[in-house]
């Protein structure tokens, strides 16, 4: 397992400048070396910059769209027309923009209860489980972190007998005012993948952000922390307002 890398940043702009590049040279190379690359995405505020700067110059044109396969790392299950649906979001910022291959692109059905919903995307990714292999291996997982230290759709307090023998789970308790009905990969999947690369922005995540890079190890209550890749790579993009808290930043 290789250590952290925490990358710092200015801000959101150059945070969005320095992912675009990193994603792009991933998909790249991972196309050269097998002819396709693997990808897991995430909603949220953050990285909705990166989304949009992908459909402009150079990346609409150098990256080979139609090559890479499109997974999202959690997902609310409501109708991809719906502004929470993770997928409708990428949708209308990226996918819409740039030539992917349709029959590559593995949304969450979000028509369905979060338990079939969760079994669909079971099967779904069972087909790129490689042989002798018991997870799928991503080229390139998009992950952010909430203030209180959830990921994908992983929260605090919730230890699912599920997580380490399968790859995706339902979501169905309620944490706080997020209300239920989720489906989620697991950290299995994300600790087999290549890259993974966390977006963190804004300062009402620094002492969260911090506690997580350099406090004890408590993956129930932070479950960010459950993600170590084994075998890949694990980058933190930060920007300076989520920075304040850690060793070294502060004023």
């Amino acid at each position: 397992m290789q250590e952290p890398q925490v990358n710092l940043f200015k801000d959101l702009e150059h945070l969005t400048t320095a992912a675009a590049l990193d994603f792009s040279e991933t998909v790249i190379k991972s196309i050269s070396e097998k002819g396709f690359a693997l990808v897991a995405l995430s909603g949220g505020s953050t990285p909705q910059p990166l989304f949009k700067l992908l459909t402009q110059a150079p990346y609409r044109d150098s990256i080979p769209w139609s090559k890479i396969h499109f997974f999202w790392a959690d997902e609310r299950c409501v109708l991809s027309s719906d502004l929470q649906s993770n997928y409708g979001q990428v949708k209308r910022i990226l996918l819409t923009h740039v030539p992917v291959t349709p029959g590559w692109v593995h949304p969450v059905n979000g028509n369905l209860p979060p338990n079939e919903a969760a079994e669909v995307y079971v099967s779904e990714l069972a087909i790129f489980i490689e042989d002798e292999q018991d997870w799928p291996s991503f080229d390139w997982v998009l992950l952010g972190m909430g203030s209180d230290g959830h990921t994908a759709s992983l929260f605090p307090g919730q230890d699912n007998p599920d997580e380490g023998n399968s790859t995706v789970i339902a979501v169905t308790a309620h944490y706080q005012d997020r209300p239920a009905n989720r489906v989620s990969m697991t950290p299995a999947v994300f600790n087999n993948a290549a890259r993974v690369v966390f977006l963190v922005s804004g300062d009402a995540k620094a002492a969260t952000l911090n506690k997580v890079l350099n406090g004890p190890y408590d993956p129930l209550n932070l479950p960010a922390q459950r993600v170590l890749p084994w075998h890949g790579s694990l980058a933190w993009f930060v920007d300076s307002a989520a920075a304040t808290e850690l060793p070294g930043e502060k004023e």
